[in-house]
């Protein structure tokens, strides 16, 4: 691909901010080892962080910010509002609690980390968001692992559509219906897991040939399928030799059949461990 057809230009939100391509997923990072792995990250080139309160992890990110020397407006900087602290009062106290742990006046990003729908306190803890944007302790504001009725839900209560729902989202779970409705909402998708984890489906045919034709790794494969997907993937390594690979998936684009050989690796019980959002509970 030419550089006059690069495609990693900052994704725009529904509010007008905007995101990098490619985001940096913090969990299980934590303690010293930690730190210096999302150092190195920035240092490679990676300008978001997506953490969470329950990633017990806030305080390194904010840590790795400060020693990176990255200017810090260059930086998204993401957290999760636990399900415990759903309740209004609670989500906002989470929120402020969570920029003391980073270390920051205003969070870049702020999502419902799951809607925990049996404690029927999501449409709160949205409510709460919707405040702290408006406060200026949050910039952006969204959800994770949210269905599209979780969605339709907040947007008629508040009249505010989330800027971002991250959810699960690999070959083997493409979530098809899922993107379809973020687009219609205009809401950006975002990936956790985006390589499947323990299920990576490296050896698979569709996977293991593109990487070969285009003389790239397999996990560069599924990288780049997120990003023509129009998915935000939040890759996780420690090891700079695989960051560094991760972030290099601009210079060769999938073929239409090799886009669809990928996605048609989805299985009905594709989840990585059964977090159904209608169901699974995260406190």
């Amino acid at each position: 691909m030419a550089d006059d057809q690069r495609d990693d230009a900052p994704l725009t939100l529904n509010d007008g901010t905007t995101l990098p391509r490619i985001g940096f997923g913090t969990y299980p990072l934590k303690g010293e080892d930690g730190i210096e792995a999302m150092v190195s990250a920035l240092e490679i080139g990676y300008r978001h962080l997506d953490s969470a309160v329950n990633y017990e992890n806030e305080a390194e990110v904010g840590e790795a910010l400060r020693r990176s020397g990255i200017p810090r407006a260059e930086v998204v900087v993401a957290t999760k509002v636990p399900g415990r602290f759903h309740e209004k009062g609670l989500a906002l106290q989470s929120l402020r609690d969570s920029a003391v742990r980073l270390g920051l006046e205003q969070i870049d990003l702020a999502l419902i980390h799951w809607p925990n729908p049996s404690r029927d306190l999501y449409g709160q803890a949205w409510q709460a968001l919707v405040q702290a944007q408006q406060e200026g302790l949050v910039r952006s504001i969204g959800v994770s692992n949210f269905t599209d009725a979780h969605l339709h839900r907040i947007i008629d209560e508040t009249g505010v559509t989330p800027a971002v729902n991250q959810v699960e989202l690999h070959p083997y779970f493409p979530q098809e219906q899922v993107r379809q409705v973020h687009r219609e909402l205009g809401i950006l998708t975002q990936a956790w897991s985006p390589m499947g984890k323990r299920n990576a489906p490296f050896a698979e045919p569709a996977v293991a040939d593109a990487a070969s034709a285009h003389d790239v790794t397999p996990g560069q494969v599924v990288l780049r399928w997120h990003v023509q997907l129009g998915s935000m993937p939040l890759p996780k390594s420690a090891t700079p030799e695989r960051q560094r690979a991760n972030l290099d998936v601009f210079g060769f684009e999938l073929t239409d059949e090799e886009m669809a050989a990928i996605t048609g690796l989805g299985r009905v019980d594709g989840r990585l461990f059964g977090g159904d959002p209608d169901t699974h509970e995260e406190m």
